[in-house]
Formats: C-alpha cells, sequence, structure tokens
C-alpha cells in the first residue's frame, strides 16, 4: 500500500507501472509503497526479476544498470531510490 505520508512522485508512478507490467504482478501500480523494499519481504521481487527490471530500465530511460555494481543494494532499496537513480542518470546522458 501507498504510504499515506510519502506518496508516488510522477517519475515514480511511471516506474511503478513499468515494473509491474514488466513483471506481470498481481498489484496495481499505485499500491506500491514508494519507501517499501522490492527485494524480498517488500514487492517480493527475485534476483531474475531484478534482470528483468534492469532491461526494461534501460530500453525505456537509456539508464544502465549493471549486476556488478557495488551499489545495487542501494539502488534497488527501494521504488524511490531506484527512481532517484534513474532520474540522476538520466540528466547525466
Amino acid at each position: 500500500m501507498t504510504s499515506a505520508t510519502h506518496p508516488q512522485s510522477c517519475a515514480e508512478a511511471e516506474l511503478a507501472s513499468l515494473i509491474v507490467s514488466t513483471l506481470n504482478l498481481d498489484t496495481i501500480p499505485e499500491d506500491i509503497d514508494p519507501d517499501a523494499p522490492l527485494y524480498g519481504e517488500g514487492l517480493g521481487v527475485d534476483s531474475i526479476d531484478m534482470l528483468e527490471i534492469s532491461l526494461v530500465v534501460a530500453q525505456r530511460f537509456g539508464v544502465k544498470l549493471r549486476a556488478d555494481d557495488e551499489n545495487n543494494q542501494s539502488i534497488f532499496r527501494s521504488l524511490r531510490s531506484l527512481s532517484a537513480y534513474i532520474q540522476a542518470h538520466q540528466a547525466q546522458a
């Protein structure tokens, strides 16, 4: 469920929609709490799902996410952190 105190930004909502459609999740994008963990107990995605997310992010936003990036744990911590990473690196492209 979306946090009432921290609603999704427009960029987070777009990313949530992309994740839901890519992974065929049984939830609606608006219900994804932007601060909840993506991996494991939060949204429940696994390592294969993370690879799929990385591929669609590269295709859609032109931001490459590499499996060997030492910052992956913080990048994929939540919808909000992934969106912030994409926004920051899109601006550099």
